[in-house]
Formats: C-alpha cells, sequence, structure tokens
C-alpha cells in the first residue's frame, strides 16, 4: 500500500517535498533512539495528531500502518522472550510509529513530487550522478511496493480459494515468479520508451 497518495489541501500536503524527507528522517531517527514508554507515547501522539491535522481517512492510514502488524505477531514474542517484553514493546512501538511517519509521507506526497524532489536534490552533482536516472529509480521503488503487495495479496486469496494453505515456500515461489513477470514487464515498457541502457 505504500505510495498511494491520498488528496488533501492540508499544510502538511502543501509542505515542501524536500523539507518533508529533512523532517521525516530526522523523525525517524528521534523515534529509533527513545528509550522510555512515556516518550514512545508521546511521538505516538505527535503522529495521530499529524495524520489529523493532514485530514488522512482513518482508513488510509490504517492501511498502511497494517501489513507491518503482521510481522510484530512473528517478531515481539520472541524479542520477548530474548530480550525481555519491554524491550520488545518498545522496539514494536518505535516500528509503528516510524512506519507511521513513512505512510504520512507518502499519503500526503505524490510519487511526481518526490521524483522531482530527487532530481532537483542531485542536479548540483551532475557531474558524478545521473539526477533523472536516481529520481526515475526512487519512483519506480515507490510504486513497485505496492505492485509486490497487491501480488501477495492474490497469491493469498488465491490459495485460500483452492482452501490450501501449505509452507512459506508455497507462497515464496509464485510470489517471486509474478514479481519478475512484472519486473520484465516494466522493463519492456522502460526500452520502449528509450531507457535501454
Amino acid at each position: 500500500m505504500i505510495g498511494l497518495y491520498s488528496p488533501g489541501r492540508s499544510v502538511i500536503h502543501r509542505a515542501p517535498t524536500l523539507l518533508k524527507l529533512l523532517l521525516l528522517s530526522v523523525g525517524v531517527v528521534v523515534v529509533g533512539v527513545l528509550a522510555q514508554p512515556w516518550q514512545l507515547a508521546i511521538a505516538a501522539l505527535v503522529v495521530l495528531s499529524l495524520f489529523v491535522i493532514a485530514r488522512i481517512p482513518p482508513r488510509a492510514a490504517v492501511a498502511q500502518i497494517a501489513p507491518i502488524l503482521w510481522m510484530l505477531v512473528l517478531v515481539v514474542p520472541i524479542q520477548g522472550l530474548l530480550s525481555g517484553w519491554l524491550i520488545a514493546a518498545l522496539m514494536a512501538g518505535r516500528l509503528i510509529v516510524a512506519v507511521a511517519l513513512a505512510a504520512l509521507f507518502t499519503l500526503t506526497t505524490t510519487v511526481t513530487a518526490v521524483l522531482e524532489a530527487f532530481q532537483r536534490m542531485l542536479r548540483p552533482f551532475g557531474r558524478w550522478v545521473d539526477a533523472d536516472r536516481i529520481g526515475l529509480l526512487v519512483a519506480l521503488t515507490i510504486r513497485c511496493i505496492p505492485l509486490v503487495t497487491e501480488i501477495v495479496t492474490e497469491v493469498l486469496e488465491a490459495r485460500r480459494a483452492r482452501g490450501t494453505r501449505g509452507s512459506v515456500m508455497a507462497l515464496a515461489v509464485p510470489v517471486v515468479v509474478r514479481s519478475l513477470y512484472a519486473a520484465d514487464a516494466l522493463g519492456e515498457a522502460l526500452v520502449a520508451r528509450g531507457l535501454d541502457d
């Protein structure tokens, strides 16, 4: 679901993309070093208030954050048994807040704006890097994350419809094969537009 823009006219939507990227980076670093539950609770309230200010529909926000919860269902018990439940809870909280911040960025920023921001940021280094190609790479990465998520969802639904559960390999193989087909189609589209090297 990452990369899905939620249109709006809030202050957060209208903020410059480079500023949002900078604040996102700072926010993730700050969240990563929080060591007390009350600090993490304040960070979560700040992020929640940013979602309210941006007027992001709750359903869209939950759809962005929900995929990480499945991973935490597996990781938190292991972390709790190995390192203690407080450390596990802090790790889970930090991850949820960081993903929520990233989701806020993608929900309030178009892929085109991200592409243009990266091109602007890298243009002074044009002697060493191709700003347009790196911007295109970032845009394709953002687009491919929801594409792979969609492929995983379709494979899971197909397995459910057949009444099979199977192993992790039974899920991974069709996902990898379909992802490779999608990558081939994307590559052919880029070649057709002259990006063949």
